[in-house]
């Protein structure tokens, strides 16, 4: 039996299992409440399963792990995001003026193809990934390849169409779950800690709603944890949220949907295609919201630009040192210049939202530069060999 067939038919016991569980032909009425053998044994078969999908991220054959011919992309920019969805849109040509092969009809992109699109200074790398098909993290189409970009990427654009939205969203979501890829998602606020003996010990600091103690027991034991110390902060978890922390593989990547052919669509049903989270209705054949779009996509990479000012003149404004929010103090600013600089520098004099003074502030290393939009904020460095430079910092 082949490892697709071994996870259907783990799939086709938990639908069972749930559904029989929950049916009461007394009285036709579903409950939750699952009685402890079930719930121990729904455990042990999500983490069978993600065991199993493991299989297919990693296979354990030979023949090499690399991406496949067309998919292994040389890295430009400072973030990439990856066009991901079902086959054809013209869009990633129109942004970056790349030609991609493309068509009204599906999979005519064969490979990964690398473009480059500037927003507010900064060079973001586009990639188009050819389209995602309805059982790819089985293997099918080109599917694993694809899937294996789009683990790497710092955004991802999630193609519809706009006139079937919401099927289309389901089975890409599925597909992109299935190998470890978390969408607008935070890591589970849950510790697993092994140790030598002791046995299970779980805390909990919030209530359990969505699993009981039984089934933690049996993720666990699944996966031969029989002296560990679990403690979970998560709201509302649930178990494939433990089977996440144990596997340790999971990616967690923001999305935004990618609502395409708005030009097709009345206005009323625009009004609802704006209740879809994180999504942005746009026409890449008129052109339609696609400001909206790229400002977006600038929130979602959460970059901040640095503007090097030389001694006596006026800010480069042509080529900013971008840097990450949460990743953005002096030092990773220095850094990303060259590492010498932090180990020579004696100080930064810091000007505007940081800054606790109009006149400037001296902060060190481990000073966060903000990032507000209409503000200025001018860090000057002085440095043992290099002087005085200013850098200045705006979102937008």
């Amino acid at each position: 039996m082949t490892t697709v067939q071994k996870i259907k038919e783990i799939e086709d016991e938990m639908a069972s299992l749930i559904f029989w569980d929950a049916y009461q032909p007394t009285n036709f009425v579903l409950v939750a409440q699952k009685n402890k053998a079930t719930s121990y044994h729904l455990g042990q078969l999500k983490a069978k399963l993600a065991k199993l999908r493991r299989e297919l991220i990693s296979p354990s054959g030979g023949g090499g792990g690399g991406p496949g011919i067309g998919f292994d992309v040389a890295r430009t920019g400072v973030a990439s995001v990856g066009f991901v969805g079902f086959p054809s849109s013209t869009l990633m040509s129109k942004l970056t003026g790349t030609h991609s092969e493309v068509s009204e009809i599906d999979f005519t992109t064969l490979t990964t193809v690398p473009g480059t699109l500037k927003v507010h200074g900064a060079p973001i790398q586009i990639l188009d990934l050819p389209g995602i098909i309805e059982g790819a993290n089985d293997g099918r189409g080109r599917g694993r390849q694809v899937i294996a970009v789009a683990r790497t990427c710092n955004l991802i654009f999630i193609v519809l169409d706009v006139l079937k939205p919401l099927g289309d969203k389901k089975i890409i979501e599925s597909e992109l779950e299935g190998f470890g890829i978390r969408l607008n998602k935070k890591p589970p606020a849950i510790l697993v800690r092994k140790k030598d003996k002791g046995g299970i010990a779980i805390t909990n600091t919030v209530p359990l709603t969505n699993i009981d103690q039984e089934e933690i027991k049996a993720v666990l034991s699944e996966y031969k944890l029989s002296n560990v110390d679990v403690t979970i902060r998560q709201p509302n978890m649930t178990a494939d949220d433990l089977v996440d922390v144990i596997e340790g593989n999971r990616v967690y990547i923001p999305a935004l949907y990618v609502l395409n052919k708005i030009d097709a669509i009345s206005i009323e049903e625009l009004d609802l295609l704006y209740k879809i989270p994180h999504s942005v209705p746009v026409s890449s054949r008129e052109w339609l919201n696609i400001d909206e779009l790229t400002e977006k996509m600038w929130e979602a990479l959460e970059l901040v630009r640095v503007y090097t000012k030389p001694r006596g003149q006026s800010p480069d404004y042509s080529a900013p040192v971008v840097l990450r929010r949460g990743r953005c103090s002096v030092e990773d600013f220095c850094n990303a210049i060259h590492k010498e600089i932090a180990k020579q520098m004696k100080y930064a004099v810091v000007w505007g939202a940081s800054a606790k003074h109009s006149r400037g502030q001296k902060v060190g290393l481990d000073h966060i530069l903000e990032d507000e939009d209409g503000k200025i904020l001018i860090l000057s460095m002085r440095t043992i060999s290099s002087g005085l430079s200013v850098v200045h910092i705006a979102k937008n």
